[in-house]
This record gives structure tokens, C-alpha cells and sequence, in this order.
């Protein structure tokens, strides 16, 4: 059977936004993986690397048959945060200069925050600053149990700002101002409780196990609905339960079962075989 839904190939465009500083991997069931390629200075960010990774979100937004993302650091540490060649660079900016710069980075979270594919960051050794921030704009994020995370800004004078939205979405306001306001090293079991991370595994091993079951079990879920929902949480949260919200989410089932991949999803239930999307379809 053709698939009208979605091409089961992941076609990156050859404008490839593997750069020294990012690197792409992609497969032909359509789980990329994202490397932050900074190994020597931990993967810490500078203009370069948000640069290249905005540039890496972008291209993946627009291709073909992307199902899931995971963004990993090179050499066993996510992030240590900012480059300090680069904060040393924004002691002797304008206001000006500097907003520009954090600017990049705001953009460049956001961008990962709305690709419609499943996010996941895959955790090991810090996640530091902007590190920790990134992964909390990731839809998930497995951690292994040696990794340690903080929101050190407060120490160096200044605030986690840019990454604020997605660490408060993911953590809620109490964990962060406790967390914000003393910068303190927290270990993956801290995370895992208070939301940062979903999952907490042994080493490397176990987090390269993680990504291969997370990237099997999203093939199982139809890549439309999969884009809907993630949009459908950022507009019901902290919405008020009115008669307005009521007939939004009635309108958007509604909008689901009649569309192609819900006439498709609940034909292929009823007459059990699998979703044209799925492995083992006919």
C-alpha cells in the first residue's frame, strides 16, 4: 500500500547544516540525531554553535519524514553552558551587542521548541546554564546517573533568562526560583523528581538503549497527530476551562477523526493490521 500520509525517508536538504560545530545523523525510518560538536571546550555555547544549531532546526522543520530528534553533546558532556571566551567577548559589548547575541539564543530554543517532530535530549555529563536549557525546550530528556545540572547564571551576576520559559514550563515556578536564585549542582535523580528529565539511566549504554526504544516507539505514532499534539499542549496550558476551550478541543478531535490520519489510525485498529505509518505495514 503507497502512504498518502508520510514518506518513511528522511531527506535532509543538501544545504546540510553539518558544520565543524553541529553534526547531523540521520536514518532511513526517520530518527535524526543532533551533535553538539564542541567536544574540547564541553560543548559550550558560542555564537557558532547557536548558529548552527538555529541553522540545524530550521533545515529539519522543512524535511521530509523526520519522526524524532535527539540532541546529544560530543565527548560525554551535553553542555557546560556559555563559552568563556564568549562571556568574556559581552564584559566589553554595548547593552546593544549583548541583546543581539541572547537574542540568537532565545531564537534558537524557540525553534527547537516548535519543531513538530518528538524532541529528545539525550544527557550526559553536565548540562550547565544554556546546556540545562536546551534540555528542558526538548519535548523529553533521558539522563544517565553520573550527570549534574545547574542554573549557575546567579553566580556570575547575571540571570537564566533565555532559557527561562522552557525551564519553567518543564519545572514549574517554585523549583525554578529555589533553583534560579542559588545556582546549585543537582544530580539526575533531583531532575527526574522535579520534572527537568523524564527518564534516568545507567551510563552511555543505557542511553544509547533509550534512544534506540524512544525512536521504535515513535514510528508507532502517526508524525501529523504527533505535530498536533505537541501544539495542542502549548495552547490548552494555563488556558481557563471555559465554553471556549471546550469547543476548541471539541473542534480539533472533531478536525482529527475526519482527517487522514485519523480515518486512517481507526480503519486499520478496527480491521487489525497496522497504520500505513508504522513498520510492518502493508
Amino acid at each position: 500500500m503507497s502512504n498518502p500520509i508520510a514518506d518513511p525517508l528522511v531527506e535532509v536538504p543538501d544545504t546540510s547544516p553539518t558544520t565543524e560545530f553541529v553534526r547531523i545523523e540521520a536514518t532511513q525510518d526517520g530518527a535524526v540525531t543532533v551533535v553538539m560538536n564542541r567536544p574540547q571546550r564541553k560543548n559550550a555555547f558560542n555564537a557558532d554553535l547557536i548558529s548552527a544549531l538555529s541553522e540545524a532546526f530550521e533545515t529539519l522543520r522543512g524535511a521530509e519524514g523526520v519522526r524524532v530528534i535527539f540532541l546529544r553533546g560530543e565527548g560525554g558532556t551535553f553542555s557546560a553552558g556559555a563559552d568563556l571566551d564568549w562571556m568574556r567577548s559581552a564584559v566589553e559589548r554595548t547593552e546593544s551587542d549583548n541583546r543581539e547575541d541572547a537574542y540568537a539564543m532565545a531564537h534558537m530554543l524557540k525553534q527547537l521548541w516548535d519543531l513538530p517532530a518528538l524532541t529528545v535530549a539525550l544527557v550526559e555529563g553536565g548540562a550547565f546554564g544554556g546546556g540545562a536549557g536546551v534540555a528542558a525546550a526538548c519535548d523529553m530528556a533521558v539522563a544517565t546517573a553520573e550527570a549534574r545540572f545547574s542554573f549557575s547564571e546567579v553566580k556570575l551576576g547575571l540571570i537564566p533568562a533565555t532559557i527561562s520559559p522552557y525551564v519553567v514550563a518543564a519545572i514549574g515556578p517554585r523549583a525554578a526560583r529555589g533553583l534560579f536564585a542559588t545556582g546549585q549542582v543537582f544530580d539526575a535523580d533531583e531532575a527526574l523528581r522535579i520534572g527537568l528529565i523524564n527518564e534516568v539511566v545507567a551510563d552511555a549504554t543505557g542511553l544509547a538503549a533509550a534512544q534506540t526504544r524512544i525512536a521504535a516507539d515513535i514510528l508507532d505514532c502517526a508524525p501529523g497527530a504527533v505535530a498536533d499534539a505537541k501544539r495542542l499542549v502549548s495552547d490548552v496550558f494555563a488556558q481557563k476551562i471555559d465554553h471556549g476551550l471546550l469547543e476548541e478541543t471539541a473542534k480539533r478531535i472533531a478536525q482529527a477523526r475526519v482527517g487522514g490520519e485519523g480515518q486512517e489510525g481507526v480503519r486499520a485498529f478496527l480491521e487489525r493490521r497496522r497504520p500505513v505509518w508504522a513498520p510492518g505495514a502493508d
